[in-house]
């Protein structure tokens, strides 16, 4: 590993030593098999997680799923006619249970947050915090042909934090590059060497550039476990865009050093610092409705929490004893490596018996969000196979239930895109079916009474409207706590501002839903036929947009919804109608992606208070990169 350190240069660095890695004090990780698992079983009812109101939460969740999934299938059911239904109707009822169960369980969730924020829940769990710190954590960065300028810029914002909090004593800085550009590789060296000596004997800064990328940016970390794992009690772990303030820091530290039992602890981080309009909106979205969601889903997780793969606490013997990925069998995509590896480590820290949850109360964890829907679209392209790939992981013995329905949940998420095709296409065949054959009302010549055509169009409606209140439920929650809360409603600008954002956010949402889900469908396509995403790092440019590149993407998905638009016109004005935010968001995606790319339209609606977040409104003038450029200069 140093031949490869030394290769790019020590570069100037006064009284430093030479190397710019620690000691070693390896941990051992080995790989855990999936196929079986000889341990205690996961938790049971007497764990802590069910004394905390756990499994009520849970049921409150699965009650109102039910309840929502059942109403809307009974509609649809009374809508097709069941006396004569055929395989087609049936067939569309299915399609839309497997859809509606989903949108009704994101409002179970919501229900449930907006409870809990109402009437305070304690998130602490019952652990007291001591307020002083014993242990050691690593605050690991991994990165990947990144920025430079902006990765250590957080950096040094971060550790001058820490420096100044009195308890630097505590915590290491590691940055764990996979960076495979060499003039990049050698950039970074030089930020690490400057960063060290600005932080000489206050704080200590490591740097380390693998020569093999084996396993990716799980391999990266396990690569430092099995290096200087001894060397610490706990973990942080952030992404190339993280930032996280000194309280965050110590906070989460300190509550995993008061609870032994835990083995993770995932904050919740809010999206800042990008500017173009679809950003802005994405943060606002975050923003406003996370509060909710997330306190809902720290809520029915309980103690069989997930992880976010990046600005959450990880004790450090718990992951190299549990979270060792075996390598899956198979060809890519859905064999070797495991990509979307945080799901499936918080799996194996609970199957060993350790808790994983989430603390949504502490404050100060940021990232950054892809500035436009392309560069969304890159990033989703990669978690998408991630999560089709946990179909493999998901038989896994020994997991809790509750951490095979996260894995449940992240394949639905992309799965449910092509259902919804499939529920648009059978829906138009029908009509188009019923638009050929006119009704025969007295099919038996002998009855005294006709029989009417099962399809209800009254019913069609209400069935409308039911799943319109249900899908919005969420954010209508969420505005309605934000509206609530003096310091979410004055960051958002005002209550007028926080109401007209939350109306351009869902009509901007609901253009670009069928977008997206022309999208997510072309990506299980491209898994489906054993396409790999590969790896790529995530754009950081804010704002930057290649019309031609817009009009090579996106045209299919303007012809495509062209192609709707005239179709169901032929069939009926009423299907013409009746689709219209489906087939007008995909007619004005080329216009759609380059208005929400655009900076100037973003700082437009900036001026006009719309799609404002409470870190814009404390004065964050100066960032260039995240929260930390606000207030640090540079490295270096």
């Amino acid at each position: 590993m140093n031949d490869v350190l030394e290769t790019l240069g020590e570069g100037a660095s006064g009284s430093l030593p030479r190397s710019l890695t620690p000691p070693d004090n390896p941990l051992e990780m080995r790989e855990q098999r999936l196929d079986q698992w000889y341990g205690s079983a996961p938790k049971t009812a007497l764990r802590p997680s069910l004394r905390e109101h756990t499994l009520i939460s849970r049921i409150i969740v699965l009650m109102i799923t039910g309840i929502v999934t059942g109403y809307g299938v009974w509609h649809m059911l009374e809508v097709v006619g069941q006396n004569d239904a055929t395989a087609l109707q049936y067939g569309l009822v299915a399609l839309f249970g497997l859809s509606f169960v989903w949108i009704a369980m994101a409002m179970g969730v919501a229900v449930l947050g907006f409870l809990a924020l109402v009437l305070r829940i304690d998130w602490s769990r019952g652990v007291k915090l001591k307020g002083e710190l014993s242990s050691r954590t690593a605050i690991i960065m991994p990165i990947y042909n990144e920025d430079v300028d902006s990765v250590f810029a957080n950096l040094a914002k971060m550790a001058e934090e820490i420096a100044a909090s009195g308890k630097s004593w505590h915590f290491d800085f590691f940055i764990l590059s996979d960076t495979t550009n060499l003039s990049i590789a050698r950039a970074e060296r030089e930020a690490s060497n400057r960063l060290r000596q600005k932080m000489l004997g206050r704080v200590n800064v490591y740097y380390r550039r693998r020569a093999e990328n084996e396993g990716k940016k799980a391999g990266n970390v396990a690569d430092f476990v099995r290096n200087w794992g001894g060397n610490y009690d706990f973990m942080l772990v952030l992404d190339a865009d993280s930032y996280m303030t000194s309280d965050a820091i110590i906070t989460l530290a300190e509550a995993m050093e008061a609870d032994s039992s835990a083995g993770l602890i995932q904050s919740v981080p809010r999206l800042v610092n990008r500017n173009t309009l679809f950003a802005r909106m994405q943060q606002f979205a975050t923003g406003t409705y996370g509060p909710v969601v997330s306190a809902g889903l720290a809520m029915l997780q309980g103690r069989e929490g997930n992880f976010w793969g990046h600005n959450a606490i990880i004790r450090v013997k718990a992951f190299a004893s549990s979270c060792g990925l075996p390598v899956l069998s198979g060809k890519k995509p859905f064999g070797g490596h495991i990509m979307s590896h945080d799901f499936v480590e918080a799996a194996l820290l609970v199957r060993a018996g350790w808790d994983v949850y989430m603390r949504p109360e502490i404050t100060g964890s940021y990232e950054e969000t892809p500035p436009t829907l392309t560069d969304h679209a890159a990033r989703d392209r990669r978690w998408a196979q991630g999560n089709l790939q946990h179909s493999k992981v998901l038989p896994a013995r020994g997991l809790h239930w509750m951490n095979r329905y996260h894995f449940m949940t992240g394949i639905m998420s992309y799965a449910a895109s092509p259902l919804w095709l499939m529920f648009l296409v059978v829906g138009i065949l029908l009509a188009w079916q019923a638009s050929l054959y006119q009704p025969d009302y007295f099919p038996d010549a002998h009855a005294l009474f006709p029989t009417w055509p099962q399809f209800d169009a009254q019913k069609a409606w209400t069935l409308l409207g039911f799943s319109a209140v249900v899908l919005l439920a969420p954010k209508v929650l969420a505005v309605t706590y934000a509206l609530m809360n003096r310091r979410m409603r004055r960051g958002a600008g005002g209550a007028i501002p926080l109401v007209l954002s939350f109306v351009l956010e869902t009509f901007l949402s609901a253009l670009l839903a069928p977008i997206l889900m022309l999208l997510q469908t072309g990506f299980i396509g491209q898994i489906l036929f054993a396409q790999d995403s590969g790896w790529n790092p995530q754009s950081r440019d804010d704002g930057k947009v290649d019309i031609a590149d817009v009009l090579k993407r996106y045209s299919f998905h303007t012809v495509f919804g062209l192609a709707m638009a005239a179709l169901t016109l032929w069939i009926s004005p009423k299907l013409f109608l009746w689709l219209l935010p489906v087939w007008l968001g995909l007619v004005l995606t080329i216009p759609i992606v380059l208005l929400t790319s655009s900076k100037i339209a973003g700082k437009i609606a900036r001026k006009l208070r719309i799609f404002l977040i409470p870190e814009e409104r404390r004065g964050r003038r100066r960032s260039r990169s995240l929260l930390g450029r606000a207030l640090a200069q540079p490295a270096g």
